[in-house]
């Protein structure tokens, strides 16, 4: 099992974000806009806890965004704003499997995410085998 926590703002901008543009033909373009801040600043925090070798089978993945409180909001609340959780996770994972936690993201067979209002903003990730030992 590998389990951490990231102190840091967690990022908003993520990988599903795309610019778009229509030439004078009419013809739509998309384009991936630059997020490599986010993305390195990611990378540097997961650095620090790549697992001595890298996951082979199925495992599960839980992640806890924990967003700077504003406002009103209370330690712990769900964060209900954008980012989603799923376009979070896209580009965490994407970089998790670039730094060889494991060896492909479709070995994720369970994935849980979470977004909270948090007096210690960061993430919190936890990783852990399956177990594929199954019983009737």
């Amino acid at each position: 099992m590998t389990e951490f926590f990231m102190p840091m703002i967690p990022p908003t901008s993520t990988h599903q974000q795309q610019g778009h543009t229509v030439d004078k033909n009419g013809v739509h373009r998309f384009y991936k806009r630059n997020n490599g801040e986010a993305e390195a600043k990611l990378a540097a925090h997961l650095i620090k806890h790549i697992p001595p070798e890298p996951y082979t089978g199925a495992i599960e993945v839980i992640v806890k965004w924990c967003f700077p409180i504003k406002g009103k909001h209370k330690d712990g609340e769900p964060y209900t704003n954008k980012p989603d959780a799923d376009n979070l996770c896209k580009s965490l994972y994407d970089i998790m499997s670039k730094l060889r936690y494991w060896k492909d993201d479709k070995q994720i067979s369970s994935s849980i995410t979470q977004k909270f209002w948090a007096e210690v903003p960061g993430i919190y990730v936890r990783i852990e085998e399956v177990n594929t030992e199954w019983q009737n």
